[in-house]
């Protein structure tokens, strides 16, 4: 009977919904702080990470919330209502693979950036539909994705083909 009741409770879990859209359970508990001594941020205690895109010689700085773990992959941006101008999370692969996402319980819309293994933006899927269960995917394999605040690439004139990049702290 307990086995059931687990695997039940698993069940649940990974149908609550997730960003990556690949079935991974989510959480709606407050997350455990960053290592000491690097930037935690203040809403998902996860580390903040520089990350550039350069754009025809010109560098776009970004502070990013590093989705590193499969816990942070699966929650990303969920519930968050706010982002900064120059804020945005990261979602890096070990594997350069097809990459889905979806909406569901984010509120705010977003620009969903998929980078190739080169570091070049593969497509962009510009100011997605809050809370939409529609599978959004990399044209191509993806080695990361980036989320902004939807507006954000074509405000600031990034599209596919611009390098992005970023140092993955120790």
């Amino acid at each position: 009977m307990v086995k059931h009741a687990l695997a039940a409770a698993a069940l649940v879990l990974a149908l609550a919904g997730c960003s990556t859209g690949d079935g991974a359970a989510a959480s709606a508990q407050t997350p455990a702080p960053a290592q000491s001594g690097a930037a935690v941020h203040p809403v998902s205690g996860l580390k903040v990470i520089d990350l550039v895109v350069e754009r025809g010689g010109k560098r776009i700085p970004f502070k990013v919330e590093l989705a590193d773990t499969p816990q942070a992959q699966a929650r990303g941006l969920m519930f968050r209502e706010t982002l900064g101008d120059f804020e945005g999370m990261i979602f890096p692969s070990a594997v350069p693979e097809p990459r889905s996402f979806w909406m569901k319980n984010t509120p705010l819309s977003l620009d969903i950036i998929f980078i190739g293994a080169d570091g070049r933006i593969l497509n962009i899927a510009a100011n997605t539909e809050p809370y939409s269960l529609a599978s959004v995917s990399s044209k191509g394999n993806a080695s990361a994705v980036l989320e902004l605040r939807a507006g954000r690439s074509a405000m600031l004139g990034i599209v596919p083909g611009d390098r992005v990049s970023w140092i993955l702290p120790k």
